[in-house]
């Protein structure tokens, strides 16, 4: 899932980059209004997540202000291929042991501490990407883009 993951960001970040800025940030009636809004908040949540797993510097905004945590087109789409790097690095080194424990985590948006098995998580993680790049995935084809099929099925190899 985090080759998945790189793979079809990859598709959409170029698919997005054929955009103007302005096609980028039109609030299409999405949850968080705009593609770079969606993209915003998508890589707010990894980064969450990713300082639970494996100790990544919290977002410096809430969760509220994820979908304008990150301004700039240039700096996002960079941020994310970097994450994505990461990301995937992190997921090689998982193993069974570690999917078989807990995480513990204090919860901003629930306001609380919550413990949840760690296997939850991680699909938790890589569904709440596939929900969003979906929904970024339909904004660009609706503003005339193009990005590549979301089929995991054909993910090339070597990706």
């Amino acid at each position: 899932m985090a080759r998945y993951n790189r793979w079809q960001n990859r598709s959409l970040y170029g698919a997005a980059e054929g955009l103007s800025d302005a096609a980028r940030r039109e609030d299409r009636g999405a949850f968080f209004g705009s593609i770079h809004g969606t993209l915003s908040h998508l890589l707010w949540g990894d980064t969450t997540w990713m300082s639970r797993f494996d100790g990544w510097e919290k977002p410096d905004v809430p969760h509220t202000d994820s979908p304008r945590w990150i301004a700039d087109w240039a700096d996002l789409a960079a941020r994310r291929a970097e994450a994505d790097g990461r990301i995937l690095d992190w997921a090689e080194g998982l193993d069974a042991e570690r999917l078989a424990g807990d995480l513990t985590w204090y919860s901003g948006i629930s306001k609380s501490e919550m413990k949840r098995p760690m296997a939850l998580c991680v699909v938790h993680f890589f569904n709440h990407q596939t929900h969003h790049r979906g929904q970024v995935h339909a904004m660009l084809t609706a503003a005339g883009a193009r990005p590549d099929d979301t089929d995991l099925f054909i993910m090339p190899d070597g990706v």
